[in-house]
């Protein structure tokens, strides 16, 4: 914008202020991260002295490969049908010859 002095001036808009309901949800949010990160600990440090048969690590590879190999082919779909065109909205288009409004039968006119 130009002021009456003919210098530009930026437009800034201020952000609104956060309300009581977005500092609540705020503050549940943190206290479930908190939450996550002490039960984290206790049963990364709670269970050392456990031995896991290699069976569970090979079981856990396999669910780690399984679940980016459906992330990655998710992923590689959506971006297959963007760029083909498949996510476009559906189009009517109009028939080219009037012979298909054929008569049903109704009794109009």
């Amino acid at each position: 914008m130009k002021s009456a002095a003919g210098k530009d001036e930026a437009n800034f808009t201020t952000a609104p202020r956060m309300g009581a309901g977005s500092w609540i949800v705020l503050v549940v949010l943190l206290l479930l991260l908190a939450a996550t990160a002490a039960v984290t600990y206790l049963g990364w440090t709670v269970g050392d002295d456990v031995a896991l048969p290699s069976s569970t690590y090979v079981a856990m590879a396999f669910g780690i490969v399984f679940s980016l190999g459906v992330g990655i082919g998710l992923m590689a779909l959506l971006f297959y049908s963007n760029r083909h065109g498949y996510d476009e909205p559906p189009v009517l288009t109009a028939p080219k010859d009037n012979s298909a409004n054929v008569d049903c039968g109704s009794n109009t006119p």
